[in-house]
């Protein structure tokens, strides 16, 4: 588990400490914020992590880090991605289970990070980043652009997405920890997402009827991803999963439901990190804290700053709830005029 978080000079972001990380925890702020940097950031870290001297991989962590930031952000240089006019160069460090993991390197840097320190043991579990856009029915194109064509376009985030999906559900018995969770997943889907190995493609199962992925809402594959990478055993207890954008393509009852389910996988070992700016996600989440009576940690926007936040004590000061109060009193004002 993630359990800290420091940034300097990272893209859009100047300067950012967040301590005391969850088991859920909402980046909270309008477009162009950075919202997706911060999500991005933590994901290369600890996919580095989980790749460093997984089976006969011998590439150092530096490499792999390397391949991470330049496939994720789509750099032609890693240096690239240092802050626009800062005095110093790009530093980042995040501790896991209280191990630290730290890099930084300079605007003319291509592919050589020579400032990594890594005191994290190896990761046997598997996190992946959900885009704000659903990947079934693109998962062909996908692996095709980027395994076959090495192309730009899709980013990690996507491959290693389409990747898990991918991937041969294991022989046994699934993590008892998911199955309440599955179960909850299909009953918002009102069907089940199955692989058609002859056909090739996704497929949306309502009772006998089989329909082309292509015809389910985006809502829908979604919500099916997660049930998949459940399914397959691609997730376990102790993965970190990255949501942009939670509330993209769902309508408010289905968000909600989603969110409850966020709340139990947690309860299980799962951390979860969301990027959002969506009312629903905050309030609803806000009332998880509360029922629960569990930290939710929030990084929140604040123009070009950042503001710490707990749920747990109460609705974070931002932009996106302040607009919300006000279109709630302009409706009280108009029901009285």
């Amino acid at each position: 588990m993630i359990t800290r978080l420091k940034l300097q000079n990272f893209g859009p972001l100047s300067k950012i400490d967040w301590p005391q990380l969850g088991h859920i925890n909402l980046v909270l702020g309008g477009n162009g914020a950075g919202k997706t940097f911060i999500l991005k950031s933590l994901y290369s870290a600890i996919r580095t992590l989980e790749d460093f001297k997984r089976g006969h991989n011998p590439k150092s962590a530096s490499e792999i880090l390397w391949e991470k930031l330049h496939w994720t952000f789509q750099a032609d240089k890693i240096g690239d991605l240092v802050l626009k006019g800062a005095a110093h160069g790009l530093a980042f460090k995040c501790w896991v289970d209280g191990k630290e993991f730290s890099y930084s390197f300079g605007k003319e840097t291509a592919k050589q990070i020579a400032a990594l320190e890594n005191h994290v043991p190896p990761r046997a579990s598997n996190s992946i980043f959900l885009p704000a856009k659903e990947v079934l029915s693109l998962q062909p194109i996908i692996l095709r652009s980027r395994d076959t064509l090495q192309e730009v376009g899709f980013d990690d985030t996507y491959l290693d997405l389409a990747r898990a999906l991918g991937q041969t559900t294991q022989k046994g018995k699934n993590y008892p920890e998911f199955a309440s969770s599955r179960t909850s997943l299909e009953v918002i889907l009102g069907g089940k997402i199955e692989y058609d190995s002859g056909a090739k493609r996704w497929i949306f199962k309502m009772g006998k009827q089989k329909f082309p992925i292509s015809v389910a809402a985006e809502g829908v594959k979604k919500i099916a991803i997660l049930d998949t990478l459940l399914g397959n055993r691609y997730l376990d207890p102790g993965s970190i999963i990255f949501i942009d954008e939670p509330e993209s393509a769902l309508h408010p009852g289905a968000l909600i439901q989603l969110l409850d389910i966020v709340a139990m996988l947690a309860e299980r070992g799962i951390q979860f990190f969301m990027a959002s700016h969506s009312y629903f996600v905050v309030k609803k989440l806000f009332l998880i804290a509360q029922e629960k009576n569990i930290s939710i940690p929030v990084l929140a926007a604040d123009g070009e700053n950042w503001r710490i936040a707990d749920l747990k004590d109460g609705m974070p000061d931002n932009a996106i709830i302040d607009e919300s109060i006000r279109l709630y009193e302009e409706e009280v004002n108009l029901a009285f005029d």
